[in-house]
């Protein structure tokens, strides 16, 4: 791997570690206000929101500067949420300005990637990247619920600052304000990036002309025979991964009788497995063997459905681990065959963000029935078992595409798999 790459990585880490542990934090924040449960299920959509609306300005922002100061302002916006929670705003309002400065990070940090890297290398890269995505996930949710849990936030508590009073006075708040310091060693990373020598492309003088470009890469990306592939899996794995973020924790609840400190251990065991199976994948698989990962969908789904018979730990544990390990597997090769189609069909940061946008709104649609269905007294079982059944459903559907893509344009199938195939072997 080129040199600036572990500085990407390390940067990736601790802003990824902070976005999961403030998660766990607003989460109990809202609780301890005793907030309706929809509105706890509503953080996951509200933390996608901006990702739809600015996707098709912040691929383009991507490109146009360096995507490590691109990465260092992002996180210096999740600083700014973390404030707004701190001091008065409601918390799905400021969770939604850290999903801005999300938003606007996702494209440089996975557009620098091409940049910075060879596609024979992009699978690889994406395993890294996504393991250790995985990483911060499962010690992120792990930090927020020691944070607000009983042994660490009354320590954190008990801190004073000599002539100031900051109005933290409860494990929530103390857990965020920790997270603050989280986010700067973040941007420190980020101001370490080396610049990598790709030509700018500049913002156009009226941004308003960004949204038919925007609306053109997306069709582009949707009428490649493999684009088209890659981002329906990837859109639905996310949509789904999203908000079962969540889910875990209202199933850990009602299965387990677990609290918030409890129940997201068992998030992290998910992550755990997902982390696994990415890293098997960067080993074994390449870019024009991704199709062949389509059926782990499938089964991904149908197993999402048994959890609901699932009420000991020790069994739940292992078979959450199976689970993410499914689709870690499943989701590395197809991200780095979408990104390989996007670069070569548009460039890396707006390719990241068609691909954003159409993840994010999966997330933000599927969050928003849920918080809904949640508010209407559907209990974690019921969304379980949708979940499972639209996975496996959708993931179906999916191979019968690629098939009939196969039989009716087997021409330009294996063109595209071809440039894949030689890129890859001399990328």
């Amino acid at each position: 791997m080129k040199r600036g790459f572990f500085t990407i990585m390390a940067a990736q880490f601790f802003s990824s570690l902070a976005d999961n542990a403030l998660f766990v934090a607003a989460v109990q924040l809202l609780r301890s206000a005793q907030a309706p449960e929809w509105q706890q299920a509503a953080l996951v959509p509200m933390f996608a929101l901006f990702y739809v609306v600015l996707a098709p300005f912040v691929g383009a922002y991507a490109d146009a500067f360096p995507k490590g100061k691109v990465m260092l302002m992002s996180n210096g916006i999740k600083i700014v949420g973390c404030l707004l929670m701190l001091f008065g705003s409601h918390p799905l309002m400021a969770y939604a300005v850290v999903g801005l400065g999300a938003a606007a990070y996702s494209p440089a940090k996975y557009g620098i990637l091409t940049e910075l890297l060879p596609a024979s290398q992009l699978v690889k890269a994406n395993g890294w990247i996504e393991g250790l995505t995985i990483a911060s996930i499962i010690l992120g949710v792990l930090l927020g619920g020691q944070l607000v849990g009983p042994h660490i936030a009354p320590y954190l508590l008990s801190f004073e600052l000599p002539l100031l009073d900051t109005g933290i006075d409860t494990p929530p708040e103390a857990a965020i304000c920790m997270l603050i310091f989280v986010y700067l060693a973040a941007a420190w990373f980020n101001t370490r990036i080396p610049l990598t020598g790709v030509e700018m492309r500049p913002l156009p003088v009226r941004l308003i002309s960004l949204l038919p470009d925007f609306w053109s890469c997306n069709m582009r990306l949707w009428g490649d025979r493999l684009g088209q592939i890659s981002l329906a899996t990837t859109t639905l794995f996310w949509g789904v991964s999203g908000n079962l973020r969540y889910i875990v924790l209202a199933w850990a609840a009602l299965a387990l009788g677990y609290s918030v400190t409890q129940a997201s251990s068992l998030v992290g065991v998910v992550a755990v497995g997902t982390a696994i199976g990415a890293v098997v994948a960067s080993l074994r698989m390449r870019l024009d063997m991704a199709t062949r990962v389509i059926p782990l969908g499938i089964a991904m789904g149908l197993l999402v459905i048994v959890l609901n018979v699932i009420s000991n730990v020790w069994v739940a544990a292992p078979f959450l681990v199976l689970l993410g390990g499914l689709g870690g597997f499943l989701v590395v090769p197809m991200n780095a065959l979408l990104q390989h189609r996007g670069h070569n069909l548009m460039g890396a940061g707006r390719s990241i963000a068609v691909q954003n946008f159409n993840e994010q709104t999966c997330i933000l649609v599927l969050g928003g029935l849920y918080s809904l269905s949640t508010g209407m007294g559907v209990s974690a079982f019921v969304a379980i078992s949708a979940f499972g059944v639209l996975v496996a459903g959708c993931m179906w559907l999916i191979k019968r595409w690629h098939a009939r893509n196969c039989r009716e344009h087997g021409a330009e199938v294996d063109h595209l798999l071809d440039i894949a195939r030689n890129d890859n072997m001399h990328g």
